[in-house]
């Protein structure tokens, strides 16, 4: 029958405290939640947009709300995650003041614009260790990348799969609909060493730098291009494959598009500790100093012999 995550995270030697084990089993649970959700769009009516404008400056979703709500509904439940911040929301929202142990960054539904034309989506968490008691604000939630102890994302696709990162590496989960429990599938995922793909929106190439367009024309002459247009759903598969997902600063965004807590903090630590690295192009993802809660940058995930080549 498999091993299931909670069984996994009960009998294995994960160095991680039973409240962070917990609050992973939360994710799991909200998962399994917006994985029905999305398997009934078009029974349920609930595709397309809301009409609302978020925080982004992006069309919201009808999913967008539903899975944030979830997520939040899970973490109040839980009763160890003190605040959260997501894409959905302009501020953080405080959770457990007084017992909260842990911090959490989300993008609730990645990639929701594809929900309509039923492209893979996912789910991103950043997990970080609550400092201190003092009073939590926004602020509370701007660490940096290095500091987290947990990244976790989900991808709702031809399966709903789930990857956990610690200190102690990287499992990655299936999830059985019959059941309804995610099942351990690899309790060591690591990136391959030799590199199979590169990831890119070639549409924004004008906008690109002169560097950047000579770098994308090195790797078309020694890799595959394969290009979804939801962030987890390339990262999964790079990471699976090996390669490299590049999402560079250009003339429209010379500060980067992606998001800084949500979606490359998560993500580097995870590559990281498969044996890769995540960069801005400058510098290191997890070395960066938050500014703001949506705080945007360039990110580039991937093998670190390709990666690392890409510095500027």
């Amino acid at each position: 029958m498999g091993t299931t995550l909670k069984e996994f995270l009960r009998s294995s030697e994960l160095k991680i405290d039973e409240s962070l084990k917990s609050i992973i089993v939360s994710i799991a649970k909200g998962s399994v939640i917006v994985q029905s959700k999305l398997s009934r769009i078009g029974v349920d009516g609930t595709a397309g947009a809301t009409g609302a404008i978020n925080v982004q400056g992006e069309e919201v979703q009808n999913l967008d709300e539903e899975a944030n709500n979830i997520f939040i509904d899970a973490f109040k439940k839980n009763g160890k995650v003190a605040i959260v911040g997501s894409e959905e929301t302009e501020n953080g929202i405080v959770l457990n003041q007084e017992f909260g142990e842990y911090l959490i960054n989300m993008d609730p539904l990645d990639g929701s614009s594809n929900i309509d034309v039923a492209v893979s989506v996912g789910s991103i968490f950043g997990i970080w260790r609550r400092k201190d008691n003092v009073c939590l604000n926004d602020n509370s939630l701007l660490l940096k990348g290095r500091e987290q102890v947990a990244a976790v994302y989900v991808v709702y696709g031809s399966s709903t799969l789930m990857v956990v990162a610690t200190d102690s590496g990287v499992q990655s989960y299936s999830l059985d609909l019959d059941r309804k429990e995610f099942i351990i599938t690899d309790d060591n995922l690591q990136l391959p060493n030799t590199s199979k793909y590169f990831s890119v929106n070639y549409g924004n190439w004008d906008n690109f730098s002169a560097k950047t367009q000579e770098i994308i024309s090195d790797l078309q002459s020694k890799l595959s291009l394969r290009y979804i247009g939801s962030l987890i759903a390339d990262f999964h598969r790079n990471l699976l494959k090996g390669g490299v997902f590049i999402y560079p600063a250009d003339i429209k965004s010379p500060n980067g598009k992606l998001r800084l807590m949500y979606e490359a903090n998560p993500l580097a630590f995870v590559i990281q500790k498969a044996g890769g690295i995540g960069i801005s192009g400058k510098k290191n993802i997890l070395d960066i100093c938050p500014e703001s809660l949506h705080q945007r940058t360039p990110l580039i995930l991937g093998n670190t012999d390709i990666v690392e080549n890409m510095f500027e």
